[in-house]
């Protein structure tokens, strides 16, 4: 089966987690912006990797043009993988006829505030002021710490172990 892993990263940890991907199922991969949707006719599967920002998968509109009958996305975020909702993800990114042919997967990534883009420190800042600042050390959820440590330094859960159920799961395709 040929596989082709595509990702946009904008801080780091999609393309980590695509390259972990790619090597461990000896598949081609590809950065956003280097191809376009006709340059994957002849691939059996397409993985596509994109960071979660405000429940939007970044770039995931190039997969969704021309859809390839086997597709898998993966996204990252800082957010621990309990409170995430895939059904929702999909939803919100995902056109309603191709919802039924994509597994989605979410991997836990990392959060480096000094290094965010004006945009997403403005969204950050705005979490932190009208929602975290609010809250009393005993309502502080681990992943509520996690968002505040990144003001200080980088909060990385990076694991390639956390890259086995999509593994898992291309094996039971091919």
């Amino acid at each position: 089966m040929k596989i082709a892993v595509i990702y946009r990263s904008k801080y780091g940890a999609t393309k980590q987690y695509a390259e972990w991907i790619a090597e461990k199922l000896n598949a081609d991969l590809f950065e956003y912006g280097t191809v376009k949707p006709s340059d994957f006719k002849d691939y059996d599967l397409i993985i596509y990797g994109g960071g979660l920002y405000a429940g939007g998968i970044s770039g995931v509109k190039l997969i969704t043009k021309k859809p390839n009958k086997n597709l898998i996305v993966f996204t990252t975020g800082i957010t621990s993988a309990e409170t995430i909702n895939n059904s929702e993800l999909i939803n919100r990114n995902i056109p309603s006829d191709m919802q039924s042919n994509i597994k989605l997967f979410y991997l836990r990534g990392s959060l480096e505030c000094k290094k965010l883009n004006t945009t997403h420190k403005i969204m950050i800042s705005m979490l932190k002021k009208f929602m975290l600042d609010k809250k009393s050390q005993s309502e502080l959820t681990a992943d509520d710490k996690a968002m505040l440590e990144s003001y200080s330094h980088k909060v990385d859960f990076c694991d390639k172990q956390n890259i086995t159920p999509l593994i898992e799961y291309v094996k039971t395709i091919v």
